[in-house]
């Protein structure tokens, strides 16, 4: 049996959450390894919703459930969401979930930089959600950072805090506000360290005996591959890197061990945030896809940006990230359109390009190619099999395999897990 890795292949929000759930019952464990609490995925189970920002999405399940070292963890919001969770009848206890020891704390100075940076950026906003993801890896990589396992040696804490508060007080300076309150800040971190300690462990070595047992694990990826920090539309990106290979260093196993890698696609275009979209769509389509897709941010609630399926960016995705396959979401919001278009190229300047140009000017000048196909009358909502499909509409997800080199795993015609087509499991190779 294989491990698999999911990610998402476009600008996140592509469904990984129904899709993550509908392995995650079948795997023995699944692991977030990257990302924070920025992360939002919706499972419907039985007509129940679940929207998860932190948690991996097999808690619900009941499957082990791992925060690998590669995400920064906000203890708070961990508190927050397993007792929001835990409200909806879903047990959670040290038993089926595990927060990685060396994993980096979001603390309330880095929500506190993050909402003073895009304030004062003006016109140049990110669009971040505001929840001290991007400062948090920085303190990371700055060497500055307080860990879970600090949590455990607090007394022990203060050349960290010297080091963490003598970068943030010079940035506060610079925005009028005060130095950070230290007594306030190690009174938090005492009154949460109880419950985040309950789930701390070295989980590179709980995987390890997983693995070891020949036991199936899903690897969890939030945003998407053009959010990554090295290969998205940087700067407008997040802070980590979100292509497949971070399954490896952001869980404590090796990049052997990530096997198949199924990339989540949209079957039209998302954005939630500022950026280039060279397919976005700001007219009655849009709007109209928008509204049947129910295009709103898990986290942050955000109106989505809308536009029609891009060969060019998935393929480029796909490539970078080495998919073996793509589970196709949301093909039912095509339903009844007379035509649908697909993006196979751009134009930058007189020129035809089939990749996305890695400068942020060029990437909000290339102009789409469109490649349009007759839609499909009837609904694929509910599908379970192609013979449930429209025939234009297997044409179209067809085409959409062609062009961007990939074959189609698994297509999913709702919200709900079990309304699933499955043309390859990932599981089983």
């Amino acid at each position: 049996m294989a491990n698999v890795t999911v990610i998402g292949a476009q600008w996140g929000d592509e469904g990984k959450g129904k899709i993550v759930d509908w392995l995650a019952s079948r795997a023995d464990a699944v692991v977030r390894f990257q990302g924070g609490h920025n992360a939002g995925h919706t499972l419907v189970i039985d007509g129940k919703t679940y929207k998860l920002s932190l948690l991996p999405s097999g808690i619900v399940s009941g499957t082990l459930s791992v925060i690998g070292n590669g995400v920064v963890l906000d203890p708070w919001a961990l508190r927050d969401e397993i007792a929001k969770v835990e409200a909806q009848g879903v047990s959670i206890s040290d038993d089926n979930l595990a927060v990685a020891d060396n994993c980096p704390l979001i603390l309330p100075i880095h929500r506190d930089l993050d909402g003073l940076r895009e304030t004062a950026a003006g016109t140049g906003k990110i669009g971040t959600t505001g929840r001290g993801i991007g400062p948090a890896y920085e303190d990371k990589v700055g060497r500055r950072a307080i860990r879970v396992c600090d949590l455990a040696h607090l007394d022990k804490l203060d050349p960290q805090l010297d080091r963490l508060c003598a970068h943030h007080d010079a940035l506060r300076a610079g925005f009028g506000e005060p130095p950070v309150d230290r007594d306030r800040l190690l009174a938090d971190l005492k009154e949460i360290a109880p419950f985040v300690l309950k789930y701390a462990q070295p989980v590179w070595k709980r995987l390890k005996k997983v693995r070891k047992a020949g036991a199936k694990i899903l690897f969890e990826g939030a945003q998407g591959v053009l959010l990554d920090v090295d290969h998205g539309t940087y700067p407008f990106v997040t802070s980590s890197n979100t292509v497949s290979g971070t399954a490896a260093s952001g869980s404590g196993l090796g990049p052997n061990s990530t096997g198949f890698v199924l990339g989540i696609v949209k079957a039209y275009t998302t954005r939630v945030g500022s950026g280039p979209f060279p397919t976005e769509l700001e007219d009655e389509v849009g709007q109209t896809l928008g509204e049947r897709g129910h295009e709103f941010g898990v986290v942050t609630g955000r109106k989505r940006r809308v536009g029609w399926f891009d060969a060019v960016i998935v393929r480029q995705s796909c490539s970078i990230s080495g998919v073996t396959g793509i589970a196709l979401t949301k093909i039912d919001v095509l339903d009844g359109f007379e035509t649908v278009k697909i993006c196979t190229g751009y134009r930058l300047r007189g020129k035809v390009m089939d990749y996305l140009p890695s400068h942020a000017a060029d990437q909000a000048e290339v102009e789409p190619i469109y490649e349009e196909m007759e839609g499909w009358e009837g609904t694929t909502a509910g599908a379970r099999s192609w013979a449930d499909l429209p025939a234009n509409a297997i044409k179209y997800i067809q085409r959409v395999q062609e062009l961007i080199e990939t074959p189609v795993a698994l297509v999913s015609t709702s919200p709900e897990r079990d309304d699933t087509i499955l043309v390859r499991d990932p599981f089983m190779d």
